[in-house]
């Protein structure tokens, strides 16, 4: 397993921006084995960065490695979307609930 490299994008120091801190750091603490890199992203001290990711709400998590990218927007408090989203497990285990 290559390395995870994430840029969480928030809007200033919010309850909503440092859940999403803490919910990702808990979660690549449990998953990824201390296998990533994170960073964060303030929207309002680098604009620039936003505009180049295309970020349109805050906060989103970009997986950037490994391919491929992928978006999380919202506070990551739904681990299974956020280990979805990262890859982490699989889409088969979602669709067990619910159906039939």
């Amino acid at each position: 397993m290559g390395k995870y490299l994430l840029r969480l994008y928030i809007t200033g120091r919010t309850p909503q921006g440092n859940r999403a801190i803490a919910n990702l750091q808990r979660i690549c603490q449990a998953e990824l084995d201390g296998k990533y890199e994170m960073e964060v992203i303030d929207v309002i001290e680098d604009p620039q960065a936003a505009e180049d990711a295309r970020i349109i709400a805050t906060p989103t998590l970009i997986k950037a490695l490994p391919p491929p990218l992928r978006r999380i927007i919202g506070d990551l408090s739904n681990k299974e979307k956020v280990l979805i989203g990262l890859d982490l497990s699989s889409p088969e285990d979602e669709e067990g609930h619910g159906h039939g």
